[in-house]
């Protein structure tokens, strides 16, 4: 069997098993929203660290960060692997675990929702949706544009590009509907594990194949393009650049829609805190080994192919037909697994902050959870119509969205744990902080760094200092709740 065959052959069994585990999930799952978006708020340690892993790390991980290591160097480690590994994980604690004791309390899904109700605006709910929908649109169509070409590649265009992208839009509608956060979480589970597995054992196979990390390392430092990849602060990494890069992406991840859901889903507080301990040493897992494989393929003078992604021709070089078929093949696997949890969430988004507060108030919850199941259909479809014309603008948000959402993040943590925030103060400090990002990517007269630090960051400090000051000049609304976020849950 051929390596094509081979592919196909796990991609499709990859489909089969995931739409087995959809129709378990429907067969255990309450006809709710709650349970559809949160699995009724019963997550377990394990899969909730795995689905979260596998959601956020997974498309990432495969591509993006091997390549970013084989052309800057294996610093990108301290940036995700290591920094962002504790970055997420405290805000895992200090976001995560305060919006997990207010759910508890009040029966939240969604963080538009929580804001919503504590500063007693609708308008800032559909806000904070809006702003979530426009970065997050961008991501789900990158996922259908990926597996898409990816197959288009696999089947030497047997399968045209958009016959892809529309056979993986159909599936994860019909999955997702399906499975709800349940069977996405198992899914995501077994998905996490697999890579763990499989990037350890390409890593320990390709080092068998050179003569060991140290053959490999010495082949760095011997290679004149290479040479500099053994010392700490070349090229890009700039200590404001790390800094700056790190710190957005840590942030972003918080407010992403499919990982700040799950800080909902949890079972217990329990649950909270050894999730937050353990993700550190998951990124450091994951992280190391596939970023170390790119590092070391500049270094051996693997070339990069047609395709931008190194990793695909470093197990081509080194390992098996059939281990870098699997391994391939888990990583569109991968973007479904992204996908899969990225269309719940906006779905939730749209029905739960968008239509019901603005539409239908009076909103059943069974008819929720249909137009939950509908807002799903037609988010990705959505998606994969744009996707089809592949505009820049959308591949530009896309690749800007962690800074995007970590504009979210300051003025979150203001409302979590300040009294003093105000409506008046939290709503502009999100809408100056997304405007100015905004106008970084898009209009050319507006720096994207200031003295080596990027606008995301600079973004950032400017949605605080709005959000602070405005509040201090304003007085609290009417329909604020301003005690709800102080007050103690009760039991477990």
């Amino acid at each position: 069997m051929n390596a094509v065959a081979i592919q196909l052959s796990i991609i499709v069994g990859y489909l089969l098993v995931a739409l087995a585990v959809g129709l378990v999930a429907y067969r255990l799952t309450d006809r709710t929203a709650e349970d559809f978006y949160l699995a009724s708020r019963t997550l377990g340690t394990i899969v909730l660290l795995f689905t979260t892993f596998a959601t956020l790390l997974s498309a990432f991980t495969f591509f993006a960060g091997p390549t970013i290591a084989y052309e800057q160097g294996p610093e990108w480690i301290l940036v995700m692997g290591l920094m962002d590994g504790i970055i997420f994980a405290v805000l895992w604690y200090v976001i995560g675990y305060k919006q997990w004791l207010l759910g508890q309390r009040y029966g939240y899904v969604t963080l538009g929702e929580m804001l919503g109700d504590r500063f007693g605006s609708r308008w800032l709910r559909g806000l904070v949706a809006g702003v979530s929908l426009v970065w997050l649109f961008p991501y789900v169509m990158l996922q259908q544009v990926g597996a898409g070409t990816a197959l288009e590649a696999l089947t030497n265009g047997a399968i045209s590009y958009a016959a892809g992208a529309g056979l993986i839009t159909v599936f994860m509608i019909l999955y997702v509907v399906a499975a709800g956060m349940r069977g996405v979480a198992w899914t995501d589970t077994l998905q996490g594990a697999f890579m763990l597995v499989t990037t350890w054992v390409a890593l320990l196979w390709v080092l068998a194949a050179v003569g060991g990390p140290g053959v490999a390392t010495d082949a760095l430092a011997a290679n004149s393009d290479t040479a500099g990849y053994l010392s700490l602060g070349g090229g890009v990494y700039t200590v404001p650049w790390i800094l700056s890069t790190a710190i957005t992406i840590g942030f972003g991840v918080a407010m992403f829609p499919q990982v700040n859901q799950r800080f909902f889903a949890a079972g217990s507080r329990t649950v909270i805190k050894r999730s937050l301990a353990l993700w550190p040493i998951l990124c450091v897992l994951l992280f190391v080994p596939s970023f170390m494989l790119g590092a070391w393929a500049a270094g051996l003078g693997v070339a990069m192919p047609d395709s931008g992604n190194i990793l695909p021709a470093v197990l081509a070089e080194y390992t098996p037909v059939w281990f870098a078929a699997l391994v391939i093949a888990g990583a569109m696997a991968a973007m479904m697994s992204s996908s899969d949890s990225m269309l719940l969430s906006g779905s939730s988004y749209i029905t739960r902050d968008l239509y019901r507060p603005f539409v239908e108030r009076d909103l059943s919850d069974r008819r929720e959870d249909l137009l939950a199941r509908g807002g799903v259909a037609a988010f990705a479809t959505a998606a994969f119509v744009v996707s089809l014309f592949q505009p820049g603008t959308l591949f530009a948000i896309g690749e800007a969205a962690f800074s995007g959402f970590a504009q979210l993040a300051l003025p979150v943590l203001l409302a979590l744990y300040w009294r003093g925030t105000t409506r008046a103060g939290i709503t502009v400090g999100i809408l100056a902080s997304q405007l100015f990002y905004g106008a970084s990517l898009f209009l050319g007269f507006v720096p994207s760094s200031y003295a080596g630090w990027t606008a995301g960051l600079v973004g950032m400090g400017l949605g605080l200092f709005v959000t602070v000051t405005v509040s201090l000049v304003t007085s609290p609304a009417a329909a604020e709740r301003r005690a709800i976020y102080f007050e103690r849950p009760g039991a477990d």
